[in-house]
């Protein structure tokens, strides 16, 4: 984490947390785990992470002389956690791994908002990267998304999801009424792996997703 956070700070990278922030003992599923938020050059913010030795996938706590290792998880703040599960768990068949409510200085230190009181739920497909829903119990004052966002706004940022069958996710997102921001599933054209097909939807909170074949 000192690397890291001495790389980012030789860059000039913008800062959403004051500095790296470890986890408290209390908080059995985040105790030790050090973390800092920052911002890419186009505001969307990112964050790093240590994991102590009980915690995290292993190939983390492989040896390297890297100092960044890969991407863990992507992270979605959402405004009601069950309404989230009904769409990634639910409609999407991701599994829950993992929850823990985190608050406190630390809390407030790492995510910038002061009283912050987070309910975090991790979920996984059968590979890749994980997703963990943020739902802020307090403040709840945030801001929803853009109603009329669009895929080429700085704002926009999506998630891919692979699978076997565009068509198919399409029809269930259709019949579940989810916001669907592609008239259809289209084409993509060929590629390094040849043509995919895609299609890019929305969560309930408006968060996009682009689902495309393998």
């Amino acid at each position: 984490m000192e690397q890291a956070y001495l790389w980012l700070r030789r860059h000039g990278v913008q800062y959403v947390s004051p500095s790296p922030q470890r986890l408290p003992d209390w908080n059995p599923n985040a105790a030790g785990i050090r973390a800092f938020y920052f911002r890419d050059p186009d505001g969307h913010a990112l964050e790093i992470l240590q994991f102590p030795p009980d915690k995290g996938d292993p190939r983390w706590h492989r040896p390297s002389d890297r100092v960044f290792l890969g991407i863990d998880h992507t992270a979605i703040v959402v405004g009601d956690t069950a309404a989230s599960l009904g769409f990634y768990r639910d409609v999407l068949g991701m599994r829950v791994v993992g929850g823990s409510e985190n608050h406190g200085p630390e809390q407030e230190r790492l995510n910038n908002v002061f009283g912050a009181r987070l309910r975090i739920t991790t979920l996984r497909a059968t590979a890749g990267p994980a997703v963990e829903l943020l739902e802020y119990l307090t403040p709840r004052d945030g801001r929803p998304y853009p109603v009329d966002a669009r895929a080429n706004d700085l704002v926009h940022w999506h998630t891919i999801v692979t699978t076997s069958s565009p068509e198919a996710v399409y029809r269930a997102l259709l019949a579940g009424r989810y916001p669907l921001v592609s008239p259809r599933v289209v084409t993509l054209p060929d590629g390094p792996l040849g043509s995919r097909e895609a299609f890019l939807a929305r969560d309930p909170d408006g968060h996009a997703l682009q689902f495309r074949s393998r």
